[in-house]
């Protein structure tokens, strides 16, 4: 099979990588919920070496997270697991930090809960949660872009959608979650930055 690959993830890596390296600095472990591609695990993995970098995705998409662990040539980039928000438990203890980019807004609603249950489960305490998509503010979408991504999405899967920051913001908080920094990025997204309490 040829390698996946997303124009997208290429072209957010490095800003993500810009924001997320500080928080970085001390942790030693993430794990990576809905790693896709690869693209981001690779690109993330190399640059920070001083961390194992957990990718974790359904397992039709671990042949192609593989090719990019081989090719990126990082030496702390684990075979992907298993994890489906449709099913419990996660295949991990406590971790200090998880990262998610671009699945919230791919995922129905239902496992959106899911995912900040297993969250809140296995996050430790003081550990980080950063979460990269787009959203709305207000019920209200950030661009015109958006809004056409939205129906997109919607005539896809009608259960997908962009998700409104305050619904996010309050699942965080039933999760013991304290948002810490929300940065805006490149093509209408977001960072998201919390904090387990």
């Amino acid at each position: 099979m040829d390698k996946p690959y997303s124009q997208a993830c290429e072209n957010n890596k490095l800003p993500i990588l810009e924001k997320i390296r500080p928080y970085l600095t001390e942790v030693t472990f993430v794990l990576e919920v809905g790693s896709g591609t690869g693209q981001h695990a690779a690109c993330f993995a190399t640059a920070l070496p001083h961390l194992t970098w957990q990718c974790s995705d359904l397992a039709v998409n671990h042949a192609g997270i593989r090719m990019w662990s081989e090719d990126s040539g990082a030496r702390n980039l684990p075979v992907p697991l298993t994890l489906d928000l449709a099913s419990t438990p996660w295949p991990v203890a406590e971790v200090p930090a998880i990262y998610t980019a671009n699945t919230l807004h791919i995922v129905s609603e239902t496992l959106v809960k899911a995912f900040f249950d297993g969250v809140k489960q296995h996050l430790a305490t003081g550990g980080l949660l950063m979460v990269y998509g787009p959203f709305n503010y207000n019920g209200q979408f950030t661009s015109p872009s958006n809004q056409d991504f939205d129906g997109f999405l919607r005539s896809r899967d009608p259960r997908s959608g962009i998700r409104n920051i305050e619904w996010i913001c309050s699942l965080a908080t039933q999760a013991e979650l304290i948002l810490q920094e929300d940065y805006a990025m490149p093509a209408n997204n977001r960072l998201l930055i919390f904090k387990r309490q």
